[in-house]
């Protein structure tokens, strides 16, 4: 299954952030909570069982000077293989003139799934985007398929962030060089005007980017301690 999405939210004369453009292909739907105000609310379902292996998703978000977007996930996502065996991929571009807030739920990477993820996101000079992602490695008792999963931010062209994540190798992902042997992993991508110092604690930490910016890590042995560290930075 191919499918793609589109959002564009702009300001208005009111001061008012008001979704212009809102096109959806299923499995991405987007579904506007609140389509006028100082932030646009839209909801992002899956509506039907994706990414499969095959699927191939991508999601377009504009967001014009001045507007504000808090665009959020309803239920997990889980990833699963295909009938044929091949790879899915999904990818989500932001271009943020004004500010973006981008919370998806966690995300599953059950046995045998093969997924590629890209998120990637050019801002202007005032522009701010915070994102989030929850990973969970295999459901109860089952170990995870392949993931790999990238972040690419950019500032007026210039690079913020480039980071890379492969989560699937069971070696890897025990290992103090790894994940550790934890069954979570989130990641809090902050790119505003907020001056953070480098903290952490025995399972997280906060490192400013060195073009401002911060970018938070957290791992643990279920989603609700992650996500409570998570949303405490």
């Amino acid at each position: 299954m191919k499918a793609s999405a589109r959002l564009v939210v702009a300001l208005d004369s009111h001061g008012n952030s008001v979704v212009r453009v809102l096109r959806s292909q299923s499995p991405l739907t987007l579904v506007p909570a609140r389509r006028v105000g100082p932030v646009a609310l839209v909801h992002l379902v899956s509506s039907v069982t994706s990414p499969l292996g095959g699927d191939s998703l991508e999601l377009t978000v504009e967001v014009g000077p001045g507007a504000s977007l808090d665009l959020r996930g309803v239920a997990a996502t889980l990833m699963l293989p295909g009938p044929t065996g091949l790879p899915s991929s999904s990818a989500v571009r932001f271009s943020v003139e004004g500010s973006v807030r981008y919370l998806p739920e966690p995300t599953v990477v059950t046995r045998r799934a093969h997924h590629t993820a890209v998120v990637e996101a050019e801002l202007d000079g005032h522009a701010e985007l915070s994102l989030r992602e929850v990973l969970v490695l295999g459901r109860t008792g089952e170990t995870a398929g392949f993931l790999s999963t990238s972040m690419r931010a950019t500032r007026c062209g210039k690079p913020l962030l480039h980071q890379q994540l492969v989560v699937g190798a069971p070696a890897v992902d025990s290992s103090c060089a790894g994940l550790a042997g934890k069954r979570v992993v989130g990641t809090s991508l902050m790119l505003d005007a907020k001056d953070r110092p480098s903290d952490g604690g025995e399972w997280w930490n906060v490192v400013p980017l060195a073009a401002g910016g911060s970018l938070a890590t957290a791992l643990g042995d279920d989603v609700v301690t992650v996500t409570r560290v998570l949303d405490a930075i």
